[in-house]
């Protein structure tokens, strides 16, 4: 058989426009595809690969669970799923955990949950939930509807209902619409695909505080932000604002699919037996390597790293924007990075994408407007210096046509 994307075409639901490079090996932050071509990867698989690919640690971990048990579904628990669940208990704010397959799974449960504790506690007329424009929460129909783009849940029909949103960062609008019947509200500590905008302390602080004036519970999406992403093993600690509920999904896995939705036994004893659940939640494969990608991340080296290698990116970029003017903002955190551009080529984030596959380097867009880059958090120097010269190449070629 044929592999190559013309067989996309025939095969797959055309929801993707996926690019005509199919990688076939990666090793640490290099990948090559079916020509052998060499690219360096700075999208990460949308800030997923955290450590990179086919790292030892992860290759390990699921080779030696692979010979043991794959599979029990939740009639029964199992041993890598209790150890993540104690892992995550221990770094974190939370008493619970709740494993599904996914970001946007993970989400919904905690609005469910969200939903419940409202229900239980106070009554039907607490229902509101308060969700920010830009935000990117999940493609399930509830998640999709509390992600504050209009464009990913129009065009299917009613959408669940007493969902309302304001702008990131604007904390008199939130206040102008948070009230007792408000019983949770989500977002995410840095907005990923809304164009990598991280939020301000006031601002983070300041929804807080109006959570707990009216009994909201606080959600924290942190499926793009935690592991490490932002230099911190979970982006709230360095807000040092306390949600009640917290998501994480993307490199929990490092690769492998994997979610969790994590909180307070006193909110989680709303979720009783029967009332929410997942089949492949827990699944062991996942959660063994979940445990692998979590033990490498969470440790002082690696996340003092991640600052390091956020400052080179920064340095980097601000070399090549100096030459070539495209930018009019670096921003974000740790190695969570978008390059915004400016007047002269809104609309064109993608024309750099493009261009810097063309020259052997993968980024990513966060819009019309932002280049981001999502890069293992344990890419060597070289690699993220070669990686900026051929993307410098890429700027180059965009400027001059």
């Amino acid at each position: 058989m044929t592999v190559n994307r013309e067989l996309f075409d025939q095969v797959m639901v055309p929801n993707y426009a996926p690019s005509s490079v199919i990688p076939v090996r990666g090793e640490g932050s290099r990948v090559w595809d079916q020509q052998g071509r060499e690219y360096i990867d700075f999208a990460g698989g949308i800030a997923v690969n955290c450590l990179g690919h086919c790292h030892p640690a992860l290759v390990k971990a699921l080779k030696e669970q692979g010979e043991k048990i794959w599979h029990l579904s939740n009639v029964m628990t199992n041993e890598p799923a209790l150890r993540l669940a104690k892992k995550l208990v221990d770094a974190t704010f939370a008493e619970k955990v709740y494993f599904a397959n996914s970001g946007a799974e993970a989400n919904e449960g905690a609005l469910k949950l969200a939903r419940r504790v409202a229900l239980e506690n106070f009554g039907e007329q607490k229902s509101q939930i308060i969700a920010f424009n830009k935000g990117f929460h999940g493609r399930t129909f509830f998640t999709v509807t509390v992600g504050g783009q209009a464009a990913y849940s129009d065009g299917f029909g009613p959408k669940p209902g007493d969902i309302v949103h304001c702008d990131y960062n604007d904390l008199a609008a939130f206040e102008a619409l948070i009230s007792d019947n408000t019983c949770a509200v989500m977002m995410e500590p840095l907005q990923g695909e809304g164009g990598i905008i991280s939020a301000t302390d006031e601002f983070a602080q300041g929804v807080r505080q109006l959570c707990t004036k009216h009994n909201a519970l606080l959600i924290f999406d942190e499926v793009q932000t935690g592991v490490g992403r932002t230099g911190d093993l979970y982006a709230y600690q360095g807000l040092n604002v306390v949600p009640d509920i917290l998501t994480t999904a993307k490199a929990l896995g490092g690769g492998f699919p994997i979610g969790a939705m994590i909180t307070t036994t006193e909110i989680a004893k709303h979720l009783k037996v029967g009332t929410h659940g997942s089949t492949y939640g827990g699944n062991p494969l996942a959660c063994a390597v979940g445990e692998a990608a979590f033990d490498t991340v969470n440790t002082p080296e690696v996340l003092a790293g991640v600052k390091a290698k956020s400052a080179l990116f920064n340095e980097l970029l601000t070399a090549i924007n100096d030459k070539y003017n495209v930018f009019s903002e670096i921003r974000g955190q740790g190695l969570l990075i978008g390059a915004v551009v400016n007047e002269q080529f809104k609309g064109r984030a993608k024309e750099f994408l493009v261009a810097g596959t063309a020259e052997g380097v993968m980024s990513l867009v966060a819009g019309a407007d932002v280049v981001r880059f999502t890069p293992s958090l344990v890419i060597p120097e070289a690699d993220i210096r070669e990686g900026m010269a051929r993307f410098e190449k890429a700027v180059a070629n965009v400027v001059n046509g």
